[in-house]
């Protein structure tokens, strides 16, 4: 039950959101027990994002939540998964790029919790 949401200082293409929908499918899986199947992703454009006291056309803050627990090597495989998804399709520097994990232990769907 991963969820990735972004926020993003830029507009993106319908085709720049696919590829990241695909690609971030399948990078989920490198947290064991995770998948596409699973996976719900939200894309917030033209937020206005400022970091280091400057607001840049190119920022993202991704924020990954996952029911349950996670190991810290396997949050580094996937921080770098994302920032290279990032900076492939859309051109974002990778050190524009901030990823938010949480871990949450109630999780519900389909009118009950797991």
């Amino acid at each position: 039950m991963p969820f990735i949401n972004s926020k993003l200082s830029m507009k993106i293409t319908k085709e720049q959101e696919v590829l990241i929908k695909t690609k971030l499918g399948k990078a989920i899986e490198l947290i064991p027990g995770k998948s596409e199947s699973w996976l719900m992703l939200g894309f917030e454009e033209e937020c206005h994002l400022y970091f280091k006291g400057e607001a840049s056309e190119k920022i993202a803050f991704v924020e990954v939540k996952i029911f349950g627990k996670a190991n810290s090597s396997d949050y580094d495989r996937l921080t770098s998964a994302i920032c290279d998804i990032y900076n492939e399709v859309l051109g974002m520097p990778k050190d524009k790029i901030y990823v938010k994990y949480e871990e949450v232990s109630n999780w519900g769907w389909n009118g009950s919790n797991f």
